[in-house]
């Protein structure tokens, strides 16, 4: 017989998986009315090594219409990127009218990995962080729906979360030079999402955190989000708002409040 905490589990783990198929219909729904009408949704999905990013877009596009959503997860620039206007890559993957587009990293890399490892100079990352806000603008003015997420983890579950990585043979591809320095420069990466937030929350493109410790949490959260922020043909009565002690708006009073992650 099962006991009490055993069955609770399941319980647990019963509602979760009927609540993420609820969102997933929803998503189906928004979907289609996306290709009906020609719109464009571009989320950006940003957080330390190890955050859940790639878990969360799994689950979101799971159902939908492959040709109709992209998963944009790009790599190192080449030569010619390096000489080019930096934006200019990232152009080429935006959403056309009747797509869904999401960003597994995003033209962030400038200011959290590269800023971080000095993979750029002070003079690009400064250049960014002042032309960012105007080039999300941009996009937004020309009918771009553009939606930010940061997932935020603390230090002990990304260092569990790495480990997990290296001794599992079926992620070990995931592992990167990167992610064996991405506990030891902690507090760098602190420093350097913070200088983020607070330079490219702006009323057009406003990120939204997510508290990701709790893989199942996090996912629904962002689902749940993009549901309610978004109105769509077909509607449900799916109106689960996130749980607001996982997703929820920034502020500066984050930073210091300790919401993120220190």
């Amino acid at each position: 017989m099962p006991t009490t905490q055993e069955r609770s589990g399941a319980d647990r783990k019963y509602a979760a998986k009927a609540a993420l198929r609820a969102a997933q219909v929803e998503l189906v729904k928004l979907q289609r009315h996306v290709i009906e009408t020609g719109m464009k949704i571009a989320v950006v999905f940003e957080g330390r090594d190890a955050a859940g990013k790639d878990g969360a877009i799994k689950r979101i596009v799971q159902h939908l219409a492959p040709r109709e959503s992209r998963v944009v997860a790009m790599g190192p620039p080449s030569d010619r990127d390096r000489q080019a206007w930096y934006f200019q890559r990232y152009v080429a993957h935006l959403p056309v009218g009747g797509e869904i587009v999401l960003f597994n990293r995003s033209w962030y890399n400038r200011a959290g990995v590269e800023h971080v490892m000095n993979f750029c100079s002070d003079g690009e990352y400064r250049m960014f962080l002042t032309t960012a806000p105007l080039f999300e603008e941009l996009l937004v003015h020309c009918g771009i729906t553009l939606i930010k997420y940061y997932l935020d983890i603390s230090k002990d579950e990304q260092r569990k979360r790495l480990k997990e990585r290296h001794d599992d043979p079926l992620s070990q591809w995931k592992l990167s030079p990167i992610d064996a320095k991405a506990v030891k420069l902690w507090e760098k990466y602190s420093d350097a999402r913070n200088e983020m937030l607070m330079r490219t929350h702006t009323v057009a493109a406003p990120w939204t955190i997510v508290k990701a410790d709790d893989k199942p949490s996090a996912r629904i959260g962002i689902i749940r989000d993009l549901l309610t922020r978004l109105e769509f043909r077909g509607k449900g009565e799916h109106r689960e708002s996130p749980d607001p002690d996982v997703v929820f708006r920034f502020t500066a009073e984050a930073i210091e409040s300790g919401l993120l992650a220190k």
